[in-house]
């Protein structure tokens, strides 16, 4: 998929489409694997028992709740638990943000708001999204790892121009 920061969540058949302009792919479609990637937003993987969805969450995500809209569209297809396994991203410690920014995330998502080692202004998106998924009643696997402290890990803000980990997940 062509990761845009948004919140559009595209739907993938059988057939072999071109990489569809979304932030979240989800099918219903067995054998087919739906791919997310990242090297400091969250790789959100979901499922439930006739769906599967693969999120990219970073803070833009975060705020146009495109986790939400991908939950809406896998309970519109089947109400059965939803698991989410919330993969390895930037920690609350090192994602060092400006004040104005800091602002805007933390006051619509109090549980963001965070400081590095030094006491400038962070975030923690995987802390609000966890929040905004077990707030909406689904099963919450996190990985934890944070993508600039771990360096087996590819983080842009660690290295710059980086490789990219990619979340996968298929019926």
């Amino acid at each position: 998929m062509n990761q845009v920061h948004g919140d559009v969540v595209a739907t993938i058949g059988s057939e072999i489409v071109a990489a569809p302009t979304a932030d979240a792919l989800i099918t219903q479609s067995a054998g087919i694997g739906l791919a997310v990637m990242v090297a400091d937003c969250i790789p959100l993987l979901l499922s439930n028992a006739r769906a599967v969805t693969a999120v990219h969450v970073g803070r833009k995500g975060l705020m146009n709740e495109v986790a939400m809209s991908a939950i809406q569209a896998m309970r519109s297809i089947d109400s059965s638990e939803i698991t989410a396994v919330v993969g390895p991203s930037i920690c609350g410690q090192c994602y060092e943000v400006s004040e104005d920014i800091y602002k805007e995330v933390s006051t619509r998502f109090p549980l963001a708001a965070s400081t590095t080692s030094d006491g400038s202004f962070a975030l923690n998106l995987s802390r609000a999204l966890i929040e905004q998924l077990q707030k909406s009643d689904v099963r919450v696997v996190d990985e934890g790892r944070c993508t600039v402290e771990d360096s087996a890990l590819y983080s842009y803000r660690r290295d710059g121009v980086t490789g990219r980990q990619v979340g996968v997940v298929w019926l």
